[in-house]
């Protein structure tokens, strides 16, 4: 899988493809939560970051999937949850990971988590899961995360596992 590389300077040019990708992987789950228009917001709040940054793999001359985040700044954590104790120091926030439905289960969403990952200096790593997909709450587990808390950022939004990475630990 061949990987490219975007920082917030780039975020215009590749809103377009995180769109159309998350658009595919939530075909069949059909709510406003999942709506390209709610999606938007989102990838606009969190590519105007300015240490945001994405990468995204491609093959077979299409795309895979990608993945982005930024660092939490300092006490910064998800809305709707508190930072777990002892979780302090430089926190990167995986905001998305996500795979085209052809490629998942191939690997592919790990390269690009671990991609991500090695371009940030951080001590810890967090994510969100949606509680109802307890599958993929179990990958993150088998990559390390370990579940601290749950968070609910809005009130029409998914119930959510809070998940945490030890990379010192790792």
């Amino acid at each position: 899988m061949d990987l490219k590389w975007y920082t917030h300077a780039d975020a215009p040019d590749v809103r377009s493809l995180l769109l159309d990708i998350h658009d595919e992987v939530y075909a069949s789950e059909p709510t406003p939560f999942n709506s390209r228009e709610r999606f938007a917001g989102f990838v606009d709040r969190w590519s105007g970051r300015e240490d945001w940054s994405c990468v995204s793999g491609w093959e077979d001359g299409g795309p895979v999937g990608y993945a982005y985040g930024s660092r939490f700044k300092p006490g910064g954590w998800w809305v709707g949850a508190d930072r777990p104790k002892g979780v302090i120091g430089r926190i990167l926030a995986l905001s998305e990971l996500m795979v085209l439905p052809r490629w998942q289960g191939t690997g592919r969403a790990q390269q690009l988590h671990d991609a991500l990952l090695d371009s940030f200096e951080v001590d810890y790593v967090t994510l969100l899961v949606d509680s109802s997909h307890p599958k993929v709450q179990a990958l993150y587990e088998k990559w390390g995360y370990v579940k601290r808390s749950e968070a609910q950022p809005s009130d029409d939004s998914p119930l959510y596992a809070v998940m945490v990475k030890d990379l010192a630990a790792a």
